[in-house]
């Protein structure tokens, strides 16, 4: 397969991206910090998925090196931590505009062909988020909230013309790179300053102590290579997956105290 892959310069994307190559097949990787070029068995190239423009040169490049399209895993992310009050809504755009529209853009530039081939697999990396939200997370939850019903309608519409969808949750993973995280600042005087420490110490423990990425990207190419891939794929340790069933199951009020004790207390 010839395989696209935004946000390839580090963390999921980059192991993604890896296992994709491992597995013999041709991966043309998008990053802001990539230079036109080949590294690590996969072709490179400048993407910034906020940027029209960047996408629109991201997808001729590949089309000049393979007419056929086969796939596009869209890792590129951002993640901002801070309490949604004091979160700017500046930072809130930041974060949607890479994280969710970044995969509307380049999947605009990408569905002509996949319609014309009558064939293009999406993966679209969401995450736990997507599912449920956690303290002083709010702008990532709600841009991964976002891609979760863009997929589903995604998936609807394009299917008569060969198109597959699937979205990845991933939980924590030891992964990841600090230009991608934005702290939102949080004075000591702010009335959450003691909850957001307890709060965001421990989503860098669970990160930090999290599952291995490079065991990730080789599940994602696995379900890539299905012939009918899933709509949905949850990959993270047994208790992220039972948090999931249990804010499905249990009421609001409840599954908020056990989240509310688990990150602050």
């Amino acid at each position: 397969m010839t395989i696209l892959v935004s946000g390839a310069s580090s963390g999921l994307g980059y192991h993604t991206a890896c296992a994709a190559v491992h597995c013999g097949h041709t991966v043309i990787a998008g990053a802001r910090s990539f230079a036109k070029g080949e590294k690590n068995g996969m072709y490179t190239y400048p993407l910034d998925v906020t940027d029209a423009d960047s996408i629109s040169a991201f997808a001729d490049y590949a089309k000049s090196l393979s007419s056929h399209i086969d796939a596009v895993i869209h890792c590129a992310g951002i993640l901002v931590l801070g309490s949604t009050e004091e979160t700017t809504v500046e930072a809130y755009q930041k974060v949607l505009d890479t994280d969710f529209l970044g995969m509307v853009r380049l999947n605009q530039a990408l569905l002509p062909l996949f319609r014309a081939q009558k064939a293009g697999r999406i993966i679209m990396f969401s995450s736990i988020n997507g599912l449920l939200g956690i303290p002083f997370q709010s702008a990532y939850t709600a841009a991964k909230h976002a891609v979760e019903g863009y997929a589903e309608c995604l998936a609807m519409e394009t299917h008569d013309f060969g198109v597959q969808v699937c979205l990845i949750e991933p939980g924590d993973h030891r992964s990841g790179s600090q230009h991608t995280r934005l702290r939102a600042d949080i004075e000591s005087s702010s009335p959450y300053a003691a909850m957001a420490k307890k709060g965001t110490d421990r989503i860098h423990w669970d990160e930090t102590h999290g599952s291995d990425p490079a065991k990730l990207g080789r599940k994602v190419i696995s379900i890539l290579e299905k012939r009918h891939m899933p709509m949905r794929r949850c990959i993270a340790k047994p208790d992220q997956h039972l948090a999931v069933v249990l804010h499905d199951l249990l009421p609001g009020r409840l599954n908020s105290w056990i989240l509310r004790r688990y990150y602050l207390s």
